[in-house]
């Protein structure tokens, strides 16, 4: 029986959960990509898991443990189990699903799910993706203060179009981000709710700023943090450009054990060999996202006039 349906990352969920994140699916007669439901992992656990390990990987098969919220089963790509530790909050319930599950699921489904946002410039899409810390969604929020659009936050799935071009898929209208960043445009976090156990980071709807279209792909922007108090930035070449893919993409210590690394190494020279990738450093000493919005965009004028 269909639950509460969703739509999210290109995909028809159907949860047992409540996902008010996600937009809702009216048609009851929607086709199911993933269904979200729970039940007693106990059997297959004890079974497949080591004494004292908190993931196990398999190809079509993740199971993981978070202490005090749950196990999760992601399997063949279209199933989401949830075995949940009594008393545990749903916030942590769908901090998971909506990160790690999901980004397991596309996997599964060779959907390519880099660790970062996207924005819309122009009708094209551009990645930015950096380790935790960097400033990707603070970068991504100063360009909805310039009145450009989020396709996603935290993870972004990236496929190819029926002519080989790489698009990325939206996710859902929500941005995570540092009280800081939030003082700084001056918002009032007391009507945000905080993310679960991190009491300065907040997730934040951008409904008004979010567009739900299949967008190409036109750049991937990686942010380094620097000692230099100058902001710079290098195009990647080279072998260099796959290391990058393969460090930004989410989770991707599942992908050797999931049978997946000949797949995301084809995916990424299909994707480095069309589109340009850059790596941008900017200083830690001071608020740097406005000047790092103006520097991207100066970049990606150049480009579209060095191929004109």
């Amino acid at each position: 029986m269909k639950q509460n349906m969703y739509k999210a990352f290109g995909l028809t969920i159907d949860s047992y959960l409540q996902l008010p994140e996600l937009s809702v699916v009216m048609d009851p007669y929607s086709c199911i990509d993933v269904s979200i439901k729970t039940g007693d992992l106990d059997a297959i656990w004890s079974e497949k898991v080591e004494d004292k390990h908190t993931l196990y990987v398999k190809e079509m098969l993740i199971l993981f443990r978070i202490d005090k919220v749950a196990t999760f089963l992601i399997r063949n790509g279209n199933e989401i189990i949830v075995s949940p530790v009594t008393d545990t909050s749903e916030d942590a319930l769908r901090l998971y699903l909506l990160g790690t599950c999901m980004g397991a699921i596309l996997m599964q489904r060779k959907i390519l799910p880099l660790h970062g946002s996207a924005i819309v410039i122009d009708k094209k899409a551009y990645a930015i993706v950096g380790d935790s810390g960097a400033g990707k969604s603070t970068l991504a929020s100063a360009f909805l203060q310039k009145g450009y659009q989020l396709l996603t936050d935290d993870i972004i799935p990236v496929v190819f179009s029926n002519q080989g071009k790489p698009v990325t898929i939206p996710a859902y209208p929500y941005q995570k981000l540092w009280i800081k960043t939030l003082d700084y445009y001056g918002r009032d976090t007391s009507k945000f709710k905080p993310i679960i156990d991190r009491e300065t980071k907040f997730s934040i709807p951008v409904s008004d700023q979010f567009t739900d279209e299949i967008t190409p792909l036109a750049g991937v922007f990686e942010l380094t943090k620097s000692d230099n108090d100058h902001i710079s930035i290098d195009l990647v070449e080279g072998l260099e450009r796959f290391q990058m893919l393969f460090k930004h993409t989410y989770r991707n210590f599942f992908l050797a054990k999931a049978n997946l690394m000949e797949w995301h190494f084809q995916t990424s020279v299909q994707l480095a060999t069309q589109i340009p990738l850059y790596r941008i450093h900017r200083p830690t000493n001071r608020f740097t996202a406005d000047e790092l919005a103006g520097l991207m965009l100066e970049t990606i004028e150049r480009s579209k006039i060095s191929h004109e």
